[in-house]
């Protein structure tokens, strides 16, 4: 990146002269204004990466043109120059978001400080700049790699992906089952350096420990009875690449110190062997277990937690991502409907307001699977909710009789929620609904089409691909913090429990 100019707003010539030349000597692009109100037009249009700006100048002066500055978005860096008179001002230009400030009068001391403060600040500009250029260009976008999802949590995923993929960080995937792990730990290594490597996935829950051992590590020839040949494990043949590790958590604790040394060694050693064999690996993990059960219970290291965990991505449930379920719905349709040689054009309304409504604890897995079945067994051109409804759900049998409304949700979306599951318990009849909780008939459905009409405001659906969809919810990631018990910090929830 080009290294971003810096505007100096100050009204005394000697000032300004003698600061453009210090700093042009170091190499900066710089530009002089004499009052706030041209610093600001410049800021309008064109790029600064730091302004610095006397706090007492003519037309605008530094707090106000700080203040505009905020209230128009213009990214820049803000360094205040004032009087001795005056610090307490700059203490309080600080509070409100400039970057430092400098006393006058500028002696050698102030501007050695001063060029010791530059490139922080430009360093600090050019890390949002690259930030700001990231969520444009993520900006509308429903398909990243093998994902699918237009939420603002899908974009919040899709963008850490982008920040940590190139990096040789352990990642770790939290989420429900069904929501899509495996799928962001492909995007995590297709979007890497190590793309042209492996991928390896291995489920640790689906194999005994004697198995998942020898998968992990491999054996020599001879080890155990019945071992006539030699075999590469999953960390010899993913090396260059990335081992997908899913269900982490149901891994036996002696593997899992196995596991850890490999990690911190980058060596293993096959079952019988007695040579150390190098690995050039990328662990990215995912469980859908409760975490800080798990290391209270000593089903998990806790150390060996801290490694995997570098990065975590926290995928919500469908549920949780309204947004995306009819842009879901809608590819599984097409997909589903050009595999069985179908003409299905879409779902009738009643078959929407039950999907919208339905608390989905499958996942994107039960909505793939639900529009699959709906497809198969349609004899229409549409789907209707007969179609898409379970059997066993037609009676409501299977939703849970208990709402959980967050801390600080509106009663407003309390209501909503209320609205669409009492729907979806009397399958979809909204009279039934309606005086199940006094409302009026004309209440309820208005409730359901609020949802669904902000559904149908979403960016039309692409042609689907073989890869596109099963897709996964999003949380931002955040570095690991050195936490005595590991949980889930930033999005101030607990760790996902095992999905249903």
């Amino acid at each position: 990146m080009k290294q971003a100019k810096i505007l100096i707003a100050d009204d005394e010539a000697a000032i300004t002269t003698g600061l453009s030349a210090i700093l042009e000597d170091a190499g900066y692009g710089v530009e002089v204004v004499a009052d706030g109100q041209k610093a600001l037009d410049k800021l309008t249009v064109d790029r600064y990466g730091v302004v610095l700006a006397d706090l007492k100048m003519p037309k605008l002066d530094g707090l106000t043109l700080l203040s505009e500055l905020q209230q128009r978005q213009i990214p820049t860096e803000c360094i205040i120059i004032t009087g001795q008179a005056t610090v307490d001002s700059a203490v309080q230009a600080m509070q409100q978001g400039a970057y430092d400030y400098i006393e006058k009068p500028l002696n050698a001391e102030k501007l050695n400080r001063l060029k010791a403060l530059i490139p922080k600040a430009l360093d600090k500009y050019e890390v949002g700049q690259k930030n700001r250029e990231l969520a444009s260009k993520l900006e509308g976008l429903t398909h990243y790699g093998e994902l699918t999802g237009q939420s603002d949590a899908m974009r919040s995923v899709y963008q850490v992906i982008e920040a940590v993929a190139p990096s040789s960080a352990s990642v770790l995937i939290l989420g429900e089952s069904g929501t899509g792990k495996e799928l962001v730990a492909r995007a995590l290594h297709q979007k890497s350096d190590r793309a042209k490597g492996p991928f390896f996935a291995l489920n640790c829950a689906a194999l005994p420990k004697e198995i998942l051992e020898n998968e992990l590590f491999g054996h020599e020839k001879g080890a155990f009875t019945g071992s006539t040949n030699e075999k590469a494990g999953a960390f010899e043949m993913a090396s260059g690449g990335t081992i997908f590790l899913d269900e982490m958590a149901e891994m036996p604790t002696d593997i899992q110190v196995k596991l850890l040394r490999a990690i911190e060694t980058r060596q293993i050693r096959r079952l019988g062997g007695k040579r150390e064999i190098n690995v050039d690996i990328r662990i990215v993990a995912a469980t859908n277990k409760n975490l800080q059960k798990a290391i209270v219970d000593g089903e998990l290291r806790e150390d060996l937690y801290y490694r995997l965990a570098v990065v975590e991505i926290d995928l919500p449930p469908l549920r949780e991502r309204a947004d995306d379920i009819q842009l879901l719905a809608n590819e599984f349709l097409s997909r589903f409907s050009q595999q069985n040689g179908k003409s299905i054009t879409g779902f009738e309304d009643a078959a929407w307001e039950w999907i919208m409504s339905y608390h989905w604890p499958g996942n994107v897995r039960e909505l793939k699977n639900a529009v699959e079945r709906a497809v198969i067994m349609s004899r229409s051109s549409t789907i209707g909710p007969n179609d898409i409804i379970p059997r066993h759900l037609r009676s409501g049998e299977a939703l849970p009789a208990a709402l959980t409304i967050p801390v600080g949700a509106t009663a407003a979306e309390a209501q909503r929620q209320l609205v669409l599951r009492t729907f979806a318990s009397t399958s979809g009849d909204a009279g039934r609904t309606a005086k199940m909780l006094g409302l009026s008939e004309g209440d309820v459905r208005a409730q359901l089409l609020l949802l669904l009409n902000g559904a149908r405001d979403a960016s039309p659906v692409s042609a689907p691909t073989d890869a596109g969809v099963e897709a996964p919810a999003p949380r931002a990631a955040r570095r690991q913090e050195p936490v005595a018990t590991p949980a889930r910090v930033a999005s101030k929830k607990p760790p996902a429990k095992k999905g249903r």
